[in-house]
């Protein structure tokens, strides 16, 4: 059953030069979930930031830490992203050999585990691992920057998941990334996402704007 629409802002919109303020500031404003884009230039054509930051940040937040590793190989790198204090991690089918192990890796560590799909990534997928998934993620832009416009064809997707979900009768968040703003938001939401992720529909205007953003996203959303 499709829960109520959750926020989860992509700091990869903020300010990088005030990073821990930029998360304090879209917490304020009403997040739900702060979403963390980790980016090695090898998997996706873009380098982000490392456990680290994600350590220096959590003293800035207190809602839970949606990490989207987009690393390969990710394995290696899970513990240390738990460590600093993300509360879900994301990875990717194609991220590794064997995705069962890897979702088994990120439970054990003690948080929730999650697979992105990205555009050309089919639902079958996850087929086999619905029993180790508390989040799917589904990329309606090719990952690796922000700003991108949205891929329709990814609604078809986002419906199938819906269906997937609802008949395993598990308790699974359906998320978006990718070119969501408050029009593209009511299609995705509408075809059954319970998670937007927004970076610059998120962030846009500066701090004072940020709870505004916000309700934008969730008014489209009824």
């Amino acid at each position: 059953m499709q829960k109520p629409v959750r926020i989860s802002p992509s700091i990869l919109s903020a300010d990088f030069a005030k990073l821990g303020e930029e998360v304090g500031a879209i917490t304020a404003a009403g997040a739900d979930y702060i979403h963390i884009d980790v980016m090695d230039g090898h998997f996706v054509p873009n380098l982000t930031i490392g456990p680290g930051v994600v350590k220096a940040l959590r003293p800035h937040s207190d809602r839970p830490f949606d990490v989207h590793l987009m690393i390969s190989p990710v394995d290696p790198f899970i513990e240390a992203f738990v460590d600093a204090g993300a509360d879900i991690v994301t990875v990717h089918p194609e991220a590794g050999p064997h995705l069962h192990r890897t979702l088994q890796s990120i439970k054990a560590a003690g948080v929730k585990a999650g697979v992105s799909l990205n555009p050309a990534t089919p639902v079958e997928a996850v087929d086999y691992v619905l029993g180790d998934v508390d989040l799917i993620l589904v990329m309606s832009v090719n990952p690796g920057f922000g700003g991108q416009s949205f891929i329709d064809s990814q609604l078809a997707k986002i419906e199938r998941l819906r269906t997937m979900i609802d008949r395993s009768g598990r308790t699974i968040d359906l998320e978006v990334d990718g070119g969501v703003t408050p029009e593209t938001a009511r299609q995705v939401v509408a075809a059954g996402a319970d998670v937007l992720v927004a970076g610059t529909a998120a962030f846009r205007g500066g701090a004072a704007r940020y709870a505004d953003n916000i309700r934008q996203l969730r008014g489209v959303t009824g």
